[in-house]
């Protein structure tokens, strides 16, 4: 009985200590996106994370762009964005630190490595 006690004690930790891990992909994030064509766009994400419900915006000189559909689970987080009725879809792993979206436009991977500025 202790075992299991302790066990279940064990995984509610684990589980708890990734929630509050994810939580903190909440805030400002900033990066720079190289395009196709050797030019780079400074960007600035905008996360929200309530549960695992993912919102926010990005933010670009070339205006803002709402995060529609995100889902965080665990280290993992999804969304997409819609630019001239194209949906791109994009996905992240949260490190601490920083974070890594890779997302797929037109067959076409980006990758962009983002790290915390609004602390």
């Amino acid at each position: 009985m202790k075992r299991k006690i302790t066990i279940t004690a064990v995984l509610l930790c684990t589980v708890f200590v990734c929630f509050a891990a994810i939580a903190e992909l909440t805030g400002k994030w900033k990066g720079v996106l190289k395009m196709g064509d050797g030019n780079e766009l400074p960007l600035t994400y905008v996360f929200k994370v309530d549960g695992e419900k993912l919102t926010g915006s990005i933010i670009s000189e070339r205006g803002e762009l709402p995060i529609t559909e995100g889902k965080v689970k665990g280290d993992l987080f999804t969304f997409n964005i819609a630019i001239n009725d194209n949906v791109i879809p994009n996905t992240g792993k949260y490190y601490g630190d920083s974070t890594v979206i890779t997302s797929d436009f037109n067959g076409r991977k980006n990758h962009i490595k983002l790290i915390r500025s609004d602390k």
